[in-house]
């Protein structure tokens, strides 16, 4: 008989929780129970998961008894303190926030890209930052054919990746705007409506900001090493989606049409590229899909074996709850032992 899961949800109201909940209900996993997990003030409040409520109880010690799996949406502060609690607890911990990631003994994870790295897992499995994990899935089949040996990347990301509340500033900014009132901004240093703001976390001593090097540290630890990167990160007025404009130089020569090939046929990747009909990815036609989307896909011809792509992808499924969830599924169809 195949075993039936007790999933917990931590942060589970939030804008990244509640679509982990959403994933979870159209995932083909055996879930015999969820438990909604969120702050304090949130207990008692309800969430409906198919067909049927669960109570938010507090995420505190005591909750992740008889829990198989842990996923985290919670912010690097409560996953430093509650994941390893889950852990003891009996859970192997998903987590969502960057706590996790570069921790050499913790397995940083793409299902489509790096899937083995599962079975070095000790409890707790970090899932890769929104930009990383859509950049590799599609970067994953190009290295595996041609080898990359370097990455310049511009990132365009939506603001639903800094929480709710910079999905409200954007709207009530925009209103102001146009009803030429004077802007406040709380979640960002600058207005973001009708602008772009090149700066996503704070700037760190080589110029760079954090975001920019998460993008570089963990393509490392998931694809390869050796692969020189270079992003660029800017926050723009989009609500949901992340796009990517990425130069690629290769080691090896490509064809056009091998690289086409080569994608569509990628597991998890939909190529929209047809300069003819004007088809290309966008961010509103990424919302609310699983998939990453390439297309702009055309030489480089400013350095030898260059190549140049634009990906999208939902920055709160494929970039967040839905590769969490992957996680939960690739283990169990791998049948990797819990703890």
């Amino acid at each position: 008989m195949n075993k039936e899961y007790c999933i917990a949800v931590v942060g589970a109201l939030g804008a990244v929780g509640s679509e982990m909940i959403r994933k979870l209900e159209e995932s083909s996993l055996l879930i015999k129970k969820l438990v909604p997990l969120d702050v304090k003030e949130a207990v008692g409040k309800e969430v409906t998961f198919r067909s049927s409520s669960y109570k938010v109880s507090e995420a505190k010690a005591g909750a992740f008894e008889g829990v198989d799996f842990a996923i985290f949406s919670a912010g690097a502060e409560a996953s430093s303190i509650l994941a390893p609690i889950a852990v003891k607890e009996g859970a192997v911990v998903v987590d969502n926030s960057s706590q996790w990631r570069m921790d050499p003994s913790v397995p940083l994870v793409i299902p489509e890209v790096n899937p083995e790295s599962l079975k070095d897992h000790k409890g707790i499995i970090a899932n890769p930052n929104c930009s990383t994990i859509q950049m590799l899935v599609a970067l994953k089949p190009i290295h595996d054919t041609y080898s990359i040996k370097r990455v310049v990347v511009a990132t365009y990301q939506a603001v639903s990746g800094s929480g709710n509340a910079a999905i409200r500033e954007l709207q009530e900014q925009s209103k102001d705007v146009l009803e030429k009132k004077e802007t406040t901004s709380h979640v960002y240093p600058h207005q973001i409506a009708f602008n772009v703001i090149p700066q996503i976390d704070i700037f760190l001593e080589n110029g760079y900001t954090k975001e920019e090097m998460k993008m570089v540290h963990e393509t490392h630890k998931i694809l390869d090493k050796n692969i020189l990167v270079s992003p660029t990160a800017v926050r723009v007025p989009v609500v949901r989606s992340h796009s990517e404009a990425i130069m690629l130089e290769l080691n090896n020569p490509y064809e056009l049409h091998e690289v086409r090939d080569l994608l569509s046929s990628a597991q998890g990747v939909v190529v929209v590229d047809n300069v003819d009909t004007l088809s290309y990815p966008m961010p509103i036609d990424a919302q609310g899909k699983n998939e990453v989307f390439v297309g702009r896909i055309r030489r480089d011809e400013s350095v030898v074996n260059g190549l140049s792509l634009f990906v999208v992808s939902d920055n709160l499924l494929k970039g967040a709850a839905l590769n969490a969830v992957q996680i939960v599924e690739k283990m169990v169809e791998m049948k990797i032992p819990l703890l």
